[in-house]
């Protein structure tokens, strides 16, 4: 079994399937996080679309949508999707399953494509945190831009009372190598009731708008089968190579 560093259910969470590399760089797909709070089971579907501007002018857009759920122990199953274009003919497929449990402090990573397909990893997290630290209206530290923080007020979602923040932050030109200001604007919807947001707009020059919408909300508590080796998947060896399996 594998003992992993502190935040990694936080890191797989967010950005595992989603990373767009080029030339060693990486852009991450900041999806809804899922935390293990219990008492507040949901199930939901996540719809994601990431519209990013094409460098001749215009923009691309893909989507994709996969299910989330958290049982009343704060146990959290999610499903990762491939991300397909907008309206195109590419269907888009499941590429992972994980669950994870606060109360074992154990991750399952399921994998439904690639050369390990139809295997599961266990492993071992330390510690979850909240990947949004608060906002506050200011300037940057070295002068390299400012950021306003925006109570936006109250908005019901799919029959759920959330609270609306806008975190507007302005780079200075010449601060990240840019011969301009630049503008990012993240805006949340936030469920006090289920601990997480049911809206995520993050609009960024540098890699378009990323929007992500919590629907078909259901807050009962889900069919315990979501939390249990999924059908068609087994257990990876722990053994090394030469070594007999325990």
């Amino acid at each position: 079994m594998r003992k992993l560093g502190i935040l990694l259910f936080l890191a797989v969470s967010v950005s595992i399937g989603f990373a767009q590399q080029d030339g060693g760089a990486s852009t991450v797909l900041r999806s809804i996080y899922i935390p293990p709070l219990r008492g507040a089971p949901f199930s939901a579907i996540v719809h994601t679309e990431w519209a990013k501007p094409l460098a001749g002018g215009g923009s691309t857009t893909t989507v994709n949508q996969r299910r989330v759920v958290r049982d009343r122990d704060g146990r959290v199953y999610q499903e990762r999707w491939l991300l397909v274009p907008k309206q195109g003919k590419i269907p888009s497929r499941m590429n992972m399953i994980q669950i994870y449990d606060p109360n074992q402090h154990s991750g399952l990573d399921c994998f439904a494509l690639g050369p390990r397909k139809g295997e599961c990893a266990l492993s071992i997290y330390e510690m979850v945190e909240s990947p949004d630290a608060p906002v506050t209206t200011g300037p940057l530290p070295d002068n390299t831009g400012f950021r306003t923080h925006e109570e936006l007020g109250t908005q019901v979602i799919e029959g759920i009372e959330t609270v609306g923040t806008r975190d507007t932050t302005i780079i200075n030109a010449g601060a990240m190598g840019n011969d301009e200001p630049m503008k990012i604007v993240r805006e949340f919807w936030h469920s006090q009731k289920l601990g997480v947001n049911l809206v995520s707009i993050v609009s960024d020059p540098r890699f378009g708008t990323q929007t992500f919408t919590l629907t078909d909300v259901d807050a009962s508590e889900p069919d315990p089968r979501y939390f249990e080796l999924p059908a068609g998947f087994h257990m990876a060896s722990e053994s090394k190579p030469g070594e007999a399996a325990n």
